[in-house]
């Protein structure tokens, strides 16, 4: 048997998860969850990284220390486009700033007057999204930082802890396939776009694909965590690759949805698909797993929920997410829509829910959200159809939204089509079994999914 850690770091929260994998089965086991919460400073919105990377080495410990366990890889996924700078010494000079902070309000438009906005898409493939790393780093340059003067590496978020893990600076090429700066088509940076803008295209590390080996524990973590020399490879370390990677799927008429706070949906590629079509509907081209593309779009998924339970929890009643859906579903359906990309800002989002579509109830409003984003995912997936000329009968919703049973029946009922739920955790055991792939222990990418087939249950919605 194999054990691997998969340290999943998500916008709400994170995890170090053990992944057994003994005779063609992998098991997942939560070592150590930890919360994920942003710190807003009078200069913007920052993830507390320092806290992470300590929460990380703590679950690493509990796996070394606590458990006594012989360590196979550990990998480190997490969301994606947010990055730190690094010195000349390698210490941060600016800290991970978080992707709703609102530094690029307005800026895509002012670098559009600079390279127009299909000149950006034709080099990228990238959906435009003002949170995309290239707005973040343009912001700062606009801004005159005095961080960007003195920066030497950029790395983004896996591969900072990464970095930290191991001291070894590597950018990972599904992560960095995030940021608008990489170039889909090459699977390398934008170089050219880079220099257009006035960025320093040295800044990005040399860029590495999934599965390849970083290094070992830095002796001082591995000594202290009680895991030596243990292995650390790069993994499919944008979250949404790694759980693309696990959809137990088979054969070519399928879409995914990887379901959390957003809700990313797509399929699986082999070359992008840079049209002036796809260019008009939003799409994104993202590097995958085995040389793929995920093409799809990012929607705003489950967020508006998540803060409806926030602002409720802060009023004094808190509810589980399973409570919530027990509202909706009593609430039956609902009278009017909205779009749920229009709540991808914080804010008091129970009122503007209530405002846009007339909710007056808990349960009417989560009703509200869900049916939204179910109307959402007909249309993406009448566009995925419609641009890439496949023809899409099954729907697999994977992640920590695929629990939720009434959102996968409105989504089979408004697409029509059969929604295979599971498993919850693909996230993790992606992340695992590309480490595993990279110790020679599992072939490919289609070994991964038998291995996810045999090893997670699943649930079937039919419309």
């Amino acid at each position: 048997m194999s054990n691997y850690l998969a340290v999943d770091l998500g916008a709400e929260s994170g995890r170090v998860m053990l992944a057994a994998l003994n005779a063609g089965r992998l098991s997942l086991e939560e070592l150590h969850r930890f919360p994920n919460e942003p710190v807003q400073l009078p200069s913007g919105l920052y993830w507390d990284s320092f806290r992470l990377f300590h929460e990380i080495v703590r679950g690493l410990t509990i796996a070394g220390r606590e458990r006594k366990l012989q360590v196979d890889g550990i990998g480190v996924d997490t969301w994606g486009v947010d990055f730190g700078l690094l010195g000349d010494d390698g210490a941060l000079v600016d800290c991970p700033r978080h992707y709703r902070d609102c530094r690029t309000d307005g800026v895509p438009e002012r670098l559009f007057k600079v390279v127009p906005r299909e000149e950006v898409f034709a080099a990228t493939g990238i959906q435009i999204m003002a949170l995309n790393s290239l707005y973040q780093w343009y912001a700062m340059w606009l801004a005159g930082s005095p961080a960007l003067e003195v920066a030497e590496r950029l790395l983004f978020m896996p591969d900072l802890f990464n970095y930290w893990l191991t001291g070894v600076q590597r950018s990972e090429v599904t992560i960095a396939s995030t940021s608008q700066f990489h170039d889909a088509t090459k699977r390398c940076f934008a170089a050219g776009l880079l220099r257009k803008l006035g960025l320093s295209e040295r800044l990005p590390a040399e860029l590495i694909e999934p599965g390849q080996k970083l290094g070992t524990l830095l002796p001082s973590i591995g000594e202290a965590a009680g895991l030596g020399a243990a292995p650390v490879y790069a993994t499919a370390s944008h979250d949404t690759a790694a759980a693309v990677a696990a959809v137990p799927a088979d054969g070519d008429d399928w879409c995914y949805i990887s379901s959390g706070t957003w809700s990313l949906m797509g399929v699986e590629l082999r070359a992008p698909v840079i049209t002036k079509a796809s260019r008009t509907l939003n799409f994104t081209n993202e590097a995958g797993f085995g040389g793929s593309v995920r093409f799809l779009k990012n929607l705003a998924g489950l967020w508006p929920l998540q803060e409806c339970r926030r602002a409720w929890a802060a009023e004094g009643e808190k509810l589980s997410y399973e409570e919530l859906t027990r509202l909706a579903e009593q609430a039956g359906p609902a009278r009017s829509l909205t779009d749920p990309d229009q709540f991808a800002q914080p804010g008091d989002m129970p009122a503007r829910i209530a405002s846009a579509c007339g909710a007056r109830t808990k349960g009417e409003i989560c009703r509200v959200i869900l049916e939204s984003l179910a109307r959402r995912y007909r249309d993406v997936l009448s566009g995925l159809e419609n641009l890439t000329g496949k023809k899409i009968r099954t729907i697999h919703i994977v992640g920590g939204g695929s629990r939720n049973a009434l959102l996968n029946q409105l989504t089979a009922n408004a697409t029509g089509r059969r929604v295979i739920a599971g498993p919850v955790e693909a996230t993790a055991a992606g992340n695992a079994l590309v480490q595993a792939v990279g110790a020679g222990e599992v072939a490919d990418g289609h070994e991964i999914r038998e291995i996810v087939r045999r090893s997670f249950a699943i649930e079937m919605f039919e419309p």
